[in-house]
């Protein structure tokens, strides 16, 4: 990595890295997972007032001062992966089933430990992803 002239990194330091950014972005984070845990517990009980009031995975509405207060019940369709092959394949309509060839990772490392496979030869088959994270922590 190229070296930067001193005055560059200090004046990138200074505007992103400052300590005071840095004791902000902490102050924040814990700011938001309290709010979040807040959140967490004045839905539950807004939850519980309408399982109470209209009934359990039932839609309410509830006027409160100058808001609405709304519970919406989402509902998700989907076929069971498994039994629905299976049914399929009884019913001889393979065109229905996707077949799906991926890798079998357990196996291509112990093909790779047992000299099956030489590494070289998968080096261009490897995907590395990297996700970056901040991580603030109080020192004291």
């Amino acid at each position: 990595m190229k070296q930067k002239p001193k005055e560059e990194y200090d004046r990138i330091t200074k505007t992103f890295l400052s300590p005071e950014k840095v004791e902000r972005y902490h102050q924040l984070l814990a700011q938001l997972k309290k709010t979040e845990k807040e959140l967490e517990e004045l839905k539950q009980g807004f939850h519980l007032y309408f399982d109470h009031h209209v009934g359990q995975g039932t839609r309410g509405e509830e006027n409160v001062g100058d808001f609405t207060v709304q519970r919406q019940i989402r509902e998700s369709t989907r076929y069971d992966d498994q039994k629905t092959v299976r049914v399929l394949e009884e019913l001889q309509l393979s065109d229905c089933i996707i077949v799906t060839k991926k890798p079998d990772s357990e196996k291509v490392d112990a093909a790779l430990a047992l000299g099956l496979i030489a590494e070289h030869q998968l080096v261009d088959c490897l995907i590395q992803k990297r996700i970056p994270a901040i991580l603030v922590k109080k020192v004291n």
